[in-house]
This record gives C-alpha cells, structure tokens and sequence, in this order.
C-alpha cells in the first residue's frame, strides 16, 4: 500500500488534540450534569446498582462485585475511580442526602480510609431508588451505547429534585473546576415550587427560601450577606466557622468544646487544626492551653481543649479563628454542564433548567402511560363486544380451519372456507371490524372471562382506565395541570426525606484577636546539618554546651522578639521570626527550616546564619565563586521581607562566603587549583548590597575561588590543604586583584 504523507502544522494538531482531551474530561469524567447533578461515574454506578436489583429493601452485595459490573459494561476507566465514587455516594458526612446505603467500613470524618473494596457491601438508598431510578422504564431519558456497544445506558438519570443543589459538587477538570455546596432538601424543593408559579422571580426572592449552604457537618455561614452576589454570578467565597461551645471542668478550669467544624476541615485536617493548636502552645503564643483531645465518636464531633481559670476565653477563640483552620473558606464555582457544554450557573439557573428536565421527563412519561392506557382501552373495549357476540365468535371458531381464518373474520368480516349453523349468523359475521389487537386478545381470552364476576370487573377496568387516559391527556395538553403533577411529587419527597437545617446563616463580625507580647529574653537559634530548627533557653544551652557544638551546624544567640538572617549562595537573604521557630527542649527533633520560611533546600545553599540585630552593629564581607568581593554595611540587611536580594551576582557565579566582620584583618582566597592570595581587608571596598563588588583575585579561565579564611593579628591560623598544614599568617602578603602564590604539595 502506497504511503500518503500528510503535512499539517504541528501546532494546529496539537491545539485540536488537546482540545478533543479536554472536552472529554469535562463532559465525560468531572463535571456534574445541572439535571441530575451527578458526574458520569457516578450515574453509571448507580444504574448498575438498579440493573444488578441491588434495591434499598434487598440484602447487600459486595461491592467488589458493583464495581467489577460498572467497569465491565459502562466505566472502563479503572475499578479505583469506581469505588471512590460509591464511597463518596455513600458518606453522609460530605453528602448533604447519601445516594447509596454502604455496610461496612466507608471511611469516616477524620479523613480515614474506606476499606478495600472486597470487605464492603453496598445496596441503593430509598430515596435514590424512588426518585432518581424508578421511572426509566417509561422511556422518560435517552439511551446510549455504552463504550463498546453491547448494552444501553441513560444519558442521564430522571432525578425529580435539583439534586446538584442538594449534595453539591466537587470536581477538576481541564482548564476548569467545579465547587457547589449542599444545601438543605426542604428549602431547595421550596425555591423550585417558588420559580414553577412565578418564573420571573429573582434571586433574592429564591434566597427567602434557600437561607444559603446547609452543610453536613454544620457549622456556621459567617458572611451572610455577601450570599446573594454568590448565587446570583455562581462564583465566590463563603467563610465558614465551627461551633464552640464553653463548659466549666473541675477546679475552675475552662473546656472549649468544638461541636461542629467548617466543612473545608472533614479529613486529615482534623489532626492538622489539632496539631496547629498544639504548636500553639509549644511556641507560647497559646499559654493558656493546659490540654487537648480529639472526643469525636460515631455521635458527632467532639474536640476538647482545656484552659486554664481566668482565660479570656473571647480572645482565645478568635485566636483559633484567626491562627487554625476553625474559620475557613469555602471557594464556590457552580459550573455544571447544561445543555453538552460547561457553563457557569447560578442559583435560579440551576433551578429553572432543572425545572425544564422535570417538564421534559413528565411528558415523556404521561406519553407512554397515555399510549399504555389507550392500548389497554382499545383491548377492553374489543372484549366487551366479544362478550356481547360470544354466541357468534364461538361459532365462527368452531366453523373455521385455523387461526388466520378466524382472525380475517374478526378484523375484515370474511367468513370465505368458515361454516355457520344460520345465515344470520352469517351476516353478522360480515360486519364484525375488530382490530388487530383486539382479535388478537379474543383468540387469547379464556373461556373463565365469561363469567358475570369477570365482566363486571372488566367493565370497572374499561372505566378507570378511561379516567386514566382523561387525565393523562389533561396533564400532557394543560401546563398548569403539569406543574401540579410535579409539585405533588416534590411535596412527598419533601415530606419523606427532609431534615432539619445543619448550618447557621449569619453576619458575623470578623474575629479580633490581641496577640499576647512575647516577654522578651535571650536565646539559642540552633539548627543542624538537615536544616532542622529550634530555640533552647541559654541555660539549657550552657548545660549542653558540648553537645550543642557536636550536633549543630549553626548557633546563634538573639532574642526571642528578634529575626534571624539566611544568607545562601544564590545571593538570596532570607528572614524569620525567632517567635515562628520552635521553642522547646534540646533533645526536641525541631522543623525544617523551610517549613517557615522562603528557603529552599532543593535549590540553594546556606552559608551564614546571623541574628538581625548582630548585623545592624558591624559591616559584612562577601566573596564569591569568581573572586568579587564588596564589604557591606549590615544595617542594610535590616529588613522587614521575608526574602530580598543579599548581593548581585554575575552569570553563573555564586557566593562562596558571607562573614560578619568583627576583630579580622586580613583575608586569604583559595582557589581550586591551589593559589593562596593574602592581603588586607582594607583593601576591600564598601559598596551597596546591590553592587557586584570589586574583583578580589585574577583567576585561571577555569579556576574558581574555592575556600575564603580570614586573620586576626596575633592570632595564629593553621589549616590543611590536601595534606600539607597551611600557617595562613605567614602567607606572603600580596594586592588585592593579583595572582596570588600556588603552594607545593
């Protein structure tokens, strides 16, 4: 076969291919659907459930054995993606209404795992089984092929509530993501009753019956007015807040209880707003703190934190408010997909095209009951007359040679090849016009249908099911009639289904907390070779003093109200609080430094670590790897930023050495190929830490600057080079920016 080359420019087919990617993820796997606010995989684990009779009043199955079926005929996306999706349908604690009724361990609040699949059953809630699944067979949705064509499933489920609003969203997707709270079932069907009478009702007068989120795990909505621009464009911020309650405990003391937390800290950061209140304590901003634990139970939440008497239990809180997540926020952006295409909705939005799929759905639906009943009508009405000429049809039957004979008389009246007994029977038989169906269900009838009982109950059937068509007709031809047909059904599941709202709506003021001032006192800043950090009281250094020296790379005394200075290589000056570092025992492991502040391991070296207020008090000497060098005065490192620039750099050069000047003298530069160059730091200028500096030795064209010592006078100075002593005091005196002497080894 002969090649055919196509050229093409790479960058279109790119672009198209990643649009065709991105379209998929949306549509496909991450966003909700406004009509039955469920993503696909979602929708196929709950169909599945329906088609394996996995019903909410049947015994469990596995749910090894759900998830194997969904990824078999409607998911082959992997079983993972499956069973994340049953067990978060099954969760009531991140589901305002749980879809699925799981048995077993499904994880729990605190952020620990669902067991692995083969231990857990699952079966479909009540509420998923009644109003999300039992309509299908009455072809109220659309049915597709499945990934490979061999079964059917619905493009989307006929959900008779705005199930989007009621247990929310959370997705991400290409380019895009979706964040829609819950909200209570009672006031959502409320505000759907409210738009079907009036359509041209605003958002503010839907928000009379929707308060706001209503989220499992309560708490308190702190920004009740900023809701209405929320609903309204789709998008924003809703700050949350838990529940704290005040007890009194023995001897005075004071119990902070917290009985609801903000639905943004279900998961690990329980432990983690735990663990920020223990450092609380641990960096004395929390002092009134005596102890904590986590109570929770199966009952509900439960976090004690005890104090001690006369604590200012206001101020306290507003700390926890203001230092842990106990105050969060919640990041709404209500994109759904609606009509094939993602789109960014609103509050009505939600509910109006909602309320346009129920209208969709329930006209569907009275469309096959009407043709059922008219089908039905159309068979009684030819049984009734079959019953009235039950003389002639059984002549007929018995004067005629098969069933096609009898069934040519029946509809069309020939009597050709069948006997009669008279020619009035004969006649008669010539007018008989039953339809096809109706002497179908004739040659069917059982001989018992001729009792009197039998007829009188077929005559009750042919009355109700003319009533049925009347009012299946008057619902299909009358809007009014339509909408009251749905609202019925809104106001049983309401009735059903509805809870009590969780979360409290309301403006509360913003959380003022006065930070106790640091008693200010003298410390040790320790940290070791792995960049892990702490403070230590200085008799707690004295007492450790050799072992201090031992395992610690760098020691620097401060005050604990002071900063500490992270000059690195790449030129960079990092600053801390000493506050914001640990303060504890010396045996204590401490925190990675860059746990609190901007330095990172990964990318730069450390090469001084100085107090801040060292510095203000002498001038700094900088040297780097290509030999420039600048003398600076230290009170331009008093800063305030976390990170500024230390020095500027050339191309490819780095700092080698950064040295508070004290009692030194003289510097001596050695460079990687063995030349010692000794003069007097006098020499060196003083510049602004913007500038370069000045060159401090020539250098090679691959040589470099590879060690910086520096002299006092009077004070002898040995060290080793390869492995010859070097006495650094008895180097030959040179100029700055010369050669320098190479030593022999």
């Amino acid at each position: 076969m002969e090649e055919k080359i196509i050229k093409t420019e790479y960058s279109e087919t790119m672009q198209k291919s990643f649009i065709n990617y991105a379209m998929s993820v949306i549509v496909a796997r991450a966003l909700p659907d406004v009509r039955d606010g469920l993503k696909p995989v979602q929708r196929r684990t709950l169909y599945d459930m329906h088609e394996l009779g996995i019903r909410y009043d049947r015994p469990y199955r596995k749910s090894a054995r759900i998830v194997g079926d969904t990824m078999g005929k409607y998911h082959p996306h992997g079983d993972s993606s499956i069973y994340e999706a049953l067990v978060g349908l099954t969760q009531d604690f991140k589901k305002g209404m749980p879809l699925v009724d799981g048995h077993g361990n499904f994880g729990n609040i605190e952020g620990d795992g669902a067991a692995a699949m083969r231990y857990t059953e699952a079966r479909l809630e009540k509420v998923t089984q009644e109003t999300m699944l039992a309509d299908l067979d009455k072809d109220v949705v659309d049915f597709l092929p499945n990934f490979d064509e061999t079964e059917t499933e619905p493009s989307v489920l006929p959900c008779r509530f705005p199930n989007l609003l009621v247990n929310g969203s959370e997705g991400i997707a290409v380019g895009m993501a979706t964040s829609i709270p819950p909200h209570n079932l009672a006031e959502v069907i409320d505000a759907t009753k409210a738009y079907m009478m009036d359509e041209s009702i605003t958002t503010a007068e839907l928000m009379k019956y929707v308060k706001g989120p209503d989220f499992p795990t309560g708490g308190i909505v702190c920004n009740k007015d900023e809701l209405l621009q929320i609903y309204e464009t789709g998008t924003g911020k809703i700050k949350l807040r838990g529940v704290v309650n005040v007890e009194k405990a023995k001897g005075g003391k004071l119990n902070l209880v917290i009985s609801e937390i903000p639905y943004t800290m279900i998961g690990a950061n329980i432990s983690k707003f735990l663990q920020d209140v223990a450092n609380l304590y641990e960096q004395k901003k929390a002092p009134e703190i005596v102890d904590i634990s986590n109570q929770s139970s199966k009952e509900g939440i439960r976090i004690v934190i005890e104090l001690k008497k006369d604590t200012d239990v206001e101020n306290f809180t507003n700390m926890l408010y203001k230092k842990t997540r106990l105050e969060d926020t919640f990041g709404v952006n209500m994109i759904a997909i609606a009509d094939g295409r993602p789109e960014t909705l609103g509050l009505k939005s939600i509910i109006a095209k909602n309320v346009a799929f129920q209208f969709e759905v329930a006209t569907r639906k009275y469309n096959t009951l009407l043709q059922k009943e008219l089908e039905k009508r159309e068979i009684q009405e030819g049984l009734i007359r079959a019953c009235n000429v039950i003389d002639l049809i059984i002549e007929i039957l018995r004067g005629s040679k098969d069933r096609s004979m009898v069934k040519a008389c029946l509809t069309e009246g020939k009597i050709d090849g069948i006997t009669f007994r008279s020619k009035e029977s004969k006649i008669m038989a010539q007018q008989l016009n039953f339809t096809e169906k109706q002497a179908n269900a004739i040659l069917e009838m059982r001989l018992y249908k001729l009792i009197g009982l039998e007829l009188e109950a077929l005559m009750k059937e042919h009355k109700e099911t003319t009533a049925n068509i009347y009012r299946y007709e008057d619902i299909l031809e009358r809007r009014d009639s339509m909408a009251q047909v749905i609202m019925n059904d809104l106001d049983a599941i309401k009735k059903e289904y509805c809870r009590e709202r969780r979360t409290q709506i309301e403006n509360a003021q913003d959380a003022v907390y006065e930070e106790k001032k640091l008693e200010e006192m003298d410390v040790m800043f320790l940290m070791d070779r792995f960049g892990y950090c702490k403070t230590v009281e200085l008799s707690v250094y004295e007492r450790n003093k050799e072992a201090v020296h031992n395992e610690f790379k760098y020691i620097v005394k401060c005050k604990n109200t002071g900063r500490i200075c992270l000059f690195t290589n790449q030129g960079q000056l990092h600053t801390i609080k000493v506050a914001d570092a640990p303060f504890g025992r010396f045996r204590d492991k401490g925190m990675p430094i860059d746990n609190i502040s901007n330095y990172e391991s990964a990318k730069e070296d450390i090469v001084l670590v100085a107090s801040q207020s060292e510095l203000n008090l002498y001038r700094m000497i900088f040297v780097t790897k290509q030999a420039m060098c600048k003398v600076v005065s230290g009170g331009e490192f008093d800063v305030m930023k976390r990170t500024v620039a230390a020095t500027k750099l050339n191309d490819d050069d780095e700092v080698v050495s950064v040295v508070v000047l004290n009692e030194q003298s003289g510097i001596v530069m050695q460079s990687k190929e063995g030349l010692f160059l000794r003069f007097a730091i006098d020499e060196i200028p003083e510049k602004k830490k913007a500038a370069v500096g000045v060159r401090g030795m020539k250098l090679g064209a691959k040589d470099y600057i590879e060690n910086v010592y520096y002299i006092q006078n009077g004070v002898e100075q040995i060290v080793k080079y390869k492995s010859r002593n070097v006495e650094l005091n008895k180097l030959k005196a040179g100029k700055r920016d010369t050669k320098g002497t190479k030593l022999r080894t």
